[in-house]
Formats: C-alpha cells, sequence, structure tokens
C-alpha cells in the first residue's frame, strides 16, 4: 500500500462522504474487507479524486451519472450528499436524474430521484 496516496484519499474521501461514514466503514472492516477499504481509498480516492484536472463538484456530477447508469441506490445516496457536500444543489441532482433518465432509462432515474428525496428529507433541504 502506499500510505501517502492512502492519507490523501484518506483525506478527501472524509471531505466528500463525512468523516463518521468513512471512519465506520473503516473501523469495521474485517481481515476479508480491509483490503477492499485500503484499494478504494489509495486508488479511488487518493489516486483518481485526487487528480487536479476535474474539480470535485464535477466527478460529483459524473458519479451521480454513471451510479444511476448501473442502478446502485446504497451508492447513490451514498454520493448524493458527497455532491452536496462539493457544492451541487438539489436543483442541480434533479437535471443530472433527468438527463440519466433519457441516456440510461427511465426505472434507473426514478429510483436516484426517490433516493435523493430521502437524502434532501435527512439533510432538511
Amino acid at each position: 500500500m502506499n500510505e501517502e496516496l492512502y492519507e490523501k484519499g484518506l483525506k478527501i474521501r472524509r471531505e466528500v462522504l463525512g468523516a463518521e461514514y468513512v471512519d465506520n466503514a473503516i473501523k469495521n472492516a474485517d481481515e476479508f474487507t480491509r483490503p477492499l477499504q485500503e484499494l478504494v481509498t489509495q486508488y479511488c480516492w487518493g489516486e483518481v479524486w485526487g487528480r487536479p484536472t476535474l474539480d470535485r463538484r464535477t466527478r460529483s456530477i459524473i458519479n451521480l451519472s454513471m451510479l444511476t447508469a448501473l442502478n446502485r441506490p446504497h451508492e447513490v445516496k451514498l454520493h448524493i450528499r458527497g455532491a452536496i457536500n462539493n457544492g451541487l444543489s438539489k436543483e442541480d441532482i434533479r437535471e443530472i436524474l433527468l438527463q440519466t433518465a433519457i441516456y440510461c432509462g427511465v426505472p434507473a432515474a426514478i429510483d436516484s430521484f426517490r433516493i435523493a428525496r430521502e437524502v434532501f428529507k435527512e439533510m432538511d433541504i
């Protein structure tokens, strides 16, 4: 493991997803899942999210689109929170999900709209 990239990724991951969520994910990792947490933190968050070309707002737009297309509701919920932390508004998220309805399918977008409403209610926005 590259400790420098891991620490960089841990910082970014906490800032985007929230320290409580990230710390729980790492704390609850066991012998089986720890390598995945390390990989995600180092590679996804340190190596890719840490690249300077795209800002975090843009990366959130891309993630919400892809996760909706893949119909991954748990990750959509997590990344809606991250998108809000990265400066996207409720209206921005609505437009992203409308766009995905056309290109990824209405059922996938409906699920993501439902999840977005849950997050907005939980975050009181």
